[in-house]
């Protein structure tokens, strides 16, 4: 149940937060931009395209070009939950999401937040 409440919200509604996260600890929105982009496979016009469409958080990531495979790599503890654990695919991407937001704006180098070091 508490599932398909975070499925049916706004993705343009929660970019902003994501955005805002990352900018109160002097990181940027184009670091964000990077981050889903490098996740999901959209290019920055697809992304932005997508945020102007007024989509729901599981339409985002079902209409996704390509999660990107090194996305397993990901691990760790998001509201409480490991996300390497997550069984239900689309919250699992969610918390991906989450999991490397939260690492950028805790201010850990970009390369390692995109698991190419």
């Amino acid at each position: 149940m508490e599932d398909n409440k975070v499925f049916t919200m706004n993705f343009s509604k929660i970019y902003p937060l994501l955005v805002q996260k990352a900018t109160r600890k002097n990181r940027t929105q184009e670091e964000v931009d990077e981050v889903i982009c490098w996740l999901t496979g959209y290019s920055k016009t697809t992304l932005d395209l997508q945020i102007n469409k007024e989509i729901d958080y599981k339409t985002f990531f079902d209409e996704a070009p390509q999660m990107n495979p090194k996305a397993e790599e990901i691990k760790g503890v998001v509201c409480g939950v490991r996300v390497e654990n997550i069984e239900n695919e689309t919250m699992r991407k969610i918390r991906y999401l989450d999991k490397l937001i939260d690492e950028l704006a805790k201010g850990k180098a970009m390369k390692k937040v995109l698991r190419e070091g």
